[in-house]
């Protein structure tokens, strides 16, 4: 190497959200996890895509009055090395300051994840640990499937989730924090029948 020669500069803190927010828009979805940049791939499914706007649709028929809800691609910033996307984010409208220009930037009220062949150890494991390091309180992990719907409450105790209900496709999902919820898993995944995914 030349005298004149400049060494690569090899960056050896966690990524964080400023890094993040610089990629080039490469039409990839990113998450920043514990500060590493992980890819999202590949895109969600038609059916995917279907579940997410039937239960964003049936959460805002009964809960817009009291909460604001988001559909995916919204930044969940949680930390500055941890910015996560959820399929869904709800955040009650007495706590909108946190809902900045960036994306929202704190803790919600309710975060929901639909579930595909390539996301189950992200959402069963990896986010579901992040959630609850993070306080979030309620947890859903949807499951096209098996046409279920996992509902996780974080135990104050000890910052851990618990599995509070698994519902069926013909059940009611209901929360007693959120008691406006009220939907079956049926109205959610019957139209997206027929469908890739």
């Amino acid at each position: 190497m030349k005298p004149n020669d400049k060494k690569p500069i090899i960056k050896e803190q966690p990524a964080t959200y400023d890094d993040y927010a610089q990629l080039p828009d490469d039409g990839k979805r990113y998450e920043l996890a514990d500060g590493v940049l992980e890819l999202m791939t590949p895109a969600p499914t038609p059916k995917h895509q279907v579940i997410v706007t039937n239960i964003s649709t049936l959460l805002s028929n009964t809960c817009q009055s009291e909460y604001i809800l988001f559909v995916s691609p919204i930044d969940l910033i949680l930390s500055n090395t941890e910015v996560r996307q959820p399929d869904l984010v709800m955040i009650h409208r007495s706590r909108m300051d946190i809902i900045t220009r960036r994306g929202i930037e704190g803790i919600p009220d309710l975060v929901v994840e639909v579930i595909s062949p390539h996301s189950v150890k992200r959402d069963k494991q990896n986010k579901l640990r992040t959630y609850a390091a993070y306080r979030i309180p309620e947890y859903w992990i949807v499951d096209p499937a098996h046409e279920s719907l996992e509902q996780y409450v974080l135990s104050e105790a000890d910052n851990r989730y618990e599995l509070d209900t698994v519902y069926d496709r013909e059940e009611t999902v209901q929360s007693d924090r959120l008691p406006w919820v009220s939907f079956t898993m049926a109205q959610v995944v019957d139209p997206a029948a027929g469908l890739p995914g």
